[in-house]
């Protein structure tokens, strides 16, 4: 069958889409007060309720506006406009408001329950309440009960034996001239909820009984009962006034203009009206809550979804900067279906809000930060589903096993997204509390403090939100949100942009428009695996306006879209610096960030940019190179320098057993960089590091000085660039298939005999030069406690250094450059981890010992 439309063209096909707000609680809804009384948050707030009833008993069937209320208008589908669709459409809006109409009366029954055995206490020498109380907080509900029920006794049958001719428009009549009840209601609610409250404070007996009323579900439900809170029924009889306005509205657009109902129920709308505008200013929790004290409406300014440290666990909260207040707030778990809710974990007004200082943070809880090879390690699986996914969809594989691994997925992206970000946020309330959010990226964290700063410049009164209240704000949270997706890439559609996979090289230039002379640095951010973290940092250029930095650096990307540039003024005070050493205390003097377009960066030539920032130009260039790219070696032409040249041939002209650059790096990190934070995983500056290669391709005298005066990243960046560039890798390729065989062992002897029989049959300066760089590296990690540089993070860095295949020998069809990437790597990376956590290796021992170790393993 066709489906019927309403009269505004809307398919309109079962009676649960008119579902005035029959709302069958989710039992954990109800467990806490805070929970807003679910379907609440679709009730429109009350001014917005329609307010058609003057036009509506002008309008007739001429009114030309194409809203006219009789059926005839865009219902059925093709010619077929009889009156007929129209009167089906009536049972249908008239079913699903009956339905409704039976969970409100059990709402209701629930509520009333209580009262005859609290009355009966209220006499006898322990009352729970007294008289008094109980007729404040159940104040007409009985009435308001026994009209209803009544109206739906009356209208029932009329529905369940549908004729198109039955009238039911005096029923609603009625029930819209009853209204002054809820007259009574309204303006005594605010001093029952609060009276309900004082007694469930002061009296557990009365607490029990309001935490947990039992609401009997529908007839045809499963469902026998859900347990629903006192405060949260007590809002039902005010939601139900609009909702039965909503539903007039609904028939008269349905009900032709000669029918008998129809005057009735325009009456009826207009009187619903009316009492509506009347109780307006009354209802004071749906107006105090979406106005700020001074009575201006409250906006959402900011929100998107941080991390905060929670009692010593990490949690990740959705948080809402509105005009006057920061909420932090967590999805709540519900039903497949259901209308998905905030809850409020914590909200602290602006005019309380402040930012500790570093010193004063100092006592704060230490963040526990994850050791990064355990985040690379996640990086590497996501990758490596990634591809599974990839390869699936190729084969045109089964969709389950694709939304297996694409859950999968998610998991792994989410434990990212909460264990990688390692930058304090910290709030704190004038009254005592203080909050910690931990961001990946300062840009975010500079976005936050500015929009709060920026609201504190208005003149903000402090205050503290009713129950109620900060049920309607976060309810309204749903509804006003802007970022509705967690930060992770598996949530984007197919059909969006997956982002840049490769390596971007950056050269920042230069900045001017500072006005006055500071010590001024840049750091640059960008997205990978859907959240930002900054990968490069240029060295501070002392007390200027006009930094000239002209520094290079290599990014890799991993599936990014953006790069963010931030602008810094070193801070040098003392008392300033934090011991914890992710607290950025540098100035942000300016940031800028620009969308990397695939089509715009993907040429060979350096493209020139500037990014301005609060009256700030800083100057880059950058260019791309895509993945399958970057995977050449490309042997030097000339046979004379060291770089690109085999290095059988470097040793011999050297007469060395390890090439002299690797021996000097080697020395040099040893000497003053084994305590850097980040050696070797930090890029070194490109311009520096091209110096040094042009410095050792020359053999020149000036090495040795050049070196003492060099940044220790570019030092560290020219050796693995040395290894990089190598024309085989230092593994060599003929052993790499073998490499990947013995790495996959499992049997521990089998691959200790496998792995050391490989080593030896390496060419000696291979070997030798291989088992050098190893006992630097292993020396690097015994400072893993200051340089923060695990044996994974060096096996990360090093591993497709030194065995990535050459061009000829790695698979001419590269598929899809991070496939074959994220599979091989992590076996790259795997090898050389082998050798890094294995006992001292000594070349003459492996030499003379051709079972080495193999028997007590």
């Amino acid at each position: 069958p066709e489906p019927c439309l309403d009269a505004h063209g809307h398919p309109s096909l079962t009676p649960a889409d008119f579902n005035y707000g029959a709302d069958e609680y989710d039992a954990e809804g109800n467990e806490e007060p805070k929970a807003l009384p679910e379907g609440s948050e679709t009730m429109p707030y009350i001014d917005e309720s329609p307010t058609m009833s003057p036009q509506l008993s002008a309008r007739g069937q001429d009114s030309g506006d194409g809203v006219s209320p009789t059926p005839t208008d865009g219902l059925g589908t093709g010619g077929d406009r009889d009156a007929g669709k129209g009167l089906e459409m009536r049972k249908l809006v008239l079913s699903g408001f009956l339905a409704s109409e039976e969970i409100y009366i059990n709402q209701l029954e629930a509520l009333l329950l209580p009262m005859k055995p609290l009355k009966a206490t209220a006499t006898t020498s322990q009352p729970v309440l007294t008289l008094q109380q109980i007729e404040t907080i159940f104040y007409k509900i009985q009435d308001i009960y026994e009209i209803h029920k009544e109206f739906y006794d009356s209208l029932c049958p009329k529905v369940q034996q549908w004729d198109s001719n039955v009238t039911m428009g005096h029923l609603f009549q009625k029930l819209a001239s009853q209204l002054g009840v809820y007259k009574a209601f309204v303006d005594n609610y605010k001093i029952a909820l609060e009276t309900a409250e004082k007694c469930s404070q002061s009296n557990y007996q009365f607490q029990k009984i309001s935490e947990e009323l039992k609401v009997k579900g529908p007839k045809d439900s499963k469902e026998s009962h859900t347990s629903v809170t006192m405060e949260a029924l007590l809002y039902k009889p005010i939601d139900r006034v609009t909702r039965s306005t909503l539903v007039l509205h609904d028939l008269l657009k349905h009900t032709p203009a000669d029918h008998p109902d129809y005057p009735l129920l325009q009456d009826a709308l207009r009187i619903s009206q009316n009492f509506l505008s009347s109780i307006n200013e009354d209802i004071d929790p749906r107006r105090t809550a979406v106005t700020t004290p001074k009575g201006e409406t409250r906006q959402l300014v900011k929100d998107g979804f941080l991390v905060e440290l929670s009692e010593g666990s990490r949690k990740l909260r959705h948080v809402f900067l509105f005009t006057d207040v920061l909420l932090c707030a967590k999805l709540k778990k519900t039903a497949v279906g259901k209308h998905q809710q905030y809850d409020c974990k914590w909200y602290v007004p602006l005019a309380d809000l402040v930012f500790p200082s570093p010193e004063e943070s100092e006592h704060c809880p230490q963040v526990h930060v994850i050791p990064d090879h355990e985040l690379e390690d996640m990086k590497m699986k996501i990758s490596a589903i990634k591809s599974e996914v990839q390869k699936e969809k190729a084969n045109k594989g089964q969709s389950r096993a694709i939304e297996r691994l694409k859950k999968k997925m998610f998991e792994n992206e989410f434990w990212l997204l909460l264990n990688s970000p390692a930058i304090p946020f910290r709030i704190h309330n004038r009254n005592g509390k203080s909050y910690l959010f931990l961001l990946s990226s300062d840009y975010e964290r500079s976005e936050w403090r500015e929009a709060i700063q920026r609201l504190q410049k208005k003149d903000l009164q402090a205050f503290v939100l009713s129950s109620v209240e900060l049920q309607v704000l976060t309810g309204s949270c749903f509804k006003l949100r802007t970022v509705h997706n967690i930060p992770v890439t598996s949530n984007k559609d197919d059909d969006e942009s997956p982002g840049l996979y490769g390596f971007l090289h950056v050269i920042v230039h230069s900045a001017k428009g500072f006005k006055q002379s500071a010590n001024l640095y840049c750091t640059l951010e960008v997205d990978s695996f859907g959240y930002f973290v900054s990968k490069a940092k240029t060295r501070v250029f002392r007390d200027t306006t006009e930094p000239q930095w002209n520094e290079e650096f290599e990014i890799e990307l991993e599936g990014s879209q953006s790069l963010r540039i931030l602008c810094y003024e070193k801070c040098y005070d003392k008392t300033k610096l934090n011991k914890d050493n992710n607290e950025i205390v540098d100035k942000i003097m300016g940031k800028g960030q620009i969308q990397l377009d695939p089509q715009a960066v993907q040429t060979k030539n350096w493209h020139m940019d500037v990014i301005e920032m609060n009256g700030i130009k800083v100057e880059f260039s950058m260019k791309f190179t895509s993945r399958d790219m970057s995977l050449k070696r490309t042997p030097s032409k000339k046979q004379t320098g060291v770089f690109g040249v085999k290095i059988s041939v470097v040793t011999k002209r050297e007469r060395s057993k390890v090439p002299y650059i690797v021996r000097q790096c080697v020395e040099e990190v040893e000497k003053r960089g084994i305590e850097e934070v980040g050696i070797y995983r930090i890029s070194g500056v490109a311009t520096d590091i091209q110096a040094l290669k042009a410095v050792f391709d020359a053999n020149n005298k000036d090495i040795l000085v050049m070196l003492s005066d060099m940044d220790i990243n570019a030092i560290a960046g020219t050796l693995k660039l040395y290894f990089r560039e190598l024309p085989e890798p230092l593994l060599t390729d003929r052993l790499y298939p073998a490499f990947m065989e013995g790495i996959a062992l499992s049997d521990p002897a089998a691959k200790e005999n496998c792995m050391m029989h490989l080593l030896r049959s390496l060419p000696d300066p291979n070997l030798i030069t291989f088992l050098f760089l190893l006992e630097h590296l292993k020396r690097v990690a015994e400072k893993e406690p200051i340089n923060k540089m695990s044996l994974h993070n060096l096996a990360t860095v090093f591993g497709p250094t030194l065995l990535r295949p050459s061009e000829g020998e790695s698979k001419a069809h590269l598929t899809l450059a991070s496939d074959i990437w994220s599979h091989d790597v992590m076996a790259q990376v795997q090898v050389l981890l082998y050798y890094l956590q294995h006992p001292p290796i000594s070349f003459s021992e492996l030499k003379r010992n051709t079972l080495y170790f193999s028997t007590d393993v």
